[in-house]
């Protein structure tokens, strides 16, 4: 499995520009195959999600689609061409993405590491053992499960008891399923490669100096 603290620049600009390249392909009827100059360790397998937004809108207007896989299920250049896919056509919170748009939105890439359980006996303590700007969130409470990407607190200005809660009203859960012993909270860290503009260069985003930075 991929050790993500080792990706550089160049192997999360692949990922985005791959990302970009696979729906763009697929407008044209074509499901792209990873290519032959994929770096080595994109092989390795890893969790990963694609996030596309809308440039230069409100960032509670901006999202336009986002699908991934939490866990590390395959190789991560194919992860990454499925998950572009699937959010641009088959995220069912919104309508496909359209051909027109691809000059108008910019595309993230999320590759995550293996998510780890927090034990507690007290779910009064979780909130302090989540760091906004660090942790992604899966919550599981059968049937039910959710997952928020480390960014989403960052760019909504939550804190850990505020991003607990909307990770399970995401889950389909009341706001304090997290207080529940039976509820399982998950934490993954993600190293986060994002287009500045449409089509434009892509940078490693730093979520902690973002956050300080407010």
């Amino acid at each position: 499995m991929l050790d993500i603290s080792e990706l550089s620049l160049d192997e999360g600009a692949f990922l985005v520009r791959l990302a970009r390249q696979a729906v763009t392909e697929y407008f044209h009827g074509r499901k792209l195959s990873p290519p032959s100059d994929t770096p080595s360790r994109l092989w390795e397998r890893a969790g990963v999600f694609v996030t596309i937004e809308l440039h230069g809108v409100p960032v509670r207007q901006r999202l336009r689609g986002c699908i991934g896989y939490p866990r590390p299920v395959m190789p991560l250049v194919q992860a990454t061409i499925d998950a572009a896919i699937q959010a641009a056509f088959l995220d069912p919170r919104f309508e496909p993405l359209r051909e027109d748009e691809l000059g108008h939105v910019t595309f993230e890439v999320s590759v995550l590491s293996e998510p780890r359980l927090l034990e507690v006996n007290d779910p009064r303590k979780l909130p302090r053992m989540i760091v906004v700007g660090r942790d992604g969130l899966i919550i599981e409470k059968e049937p039910f499960a959710g997952l928020l990407l480390p960014q989403v607190p960052v760019e909504y200005g939550w804190d850990s008891e505020l991003y607990l809660m909307e990770a399970c009203l995401k889950a389909g859960l009341p706001p304090d399923a997290w207080l529940d012993l039976d509820t399982k909270i998950y934490v993954f860290q993600a190293v986060i490669f994002r287009e500045i503009k449409p089509k434009g260069d892509v940078l490693k985003r730093d979520l902690l100096k973002e956050l300080r930075s407010r």
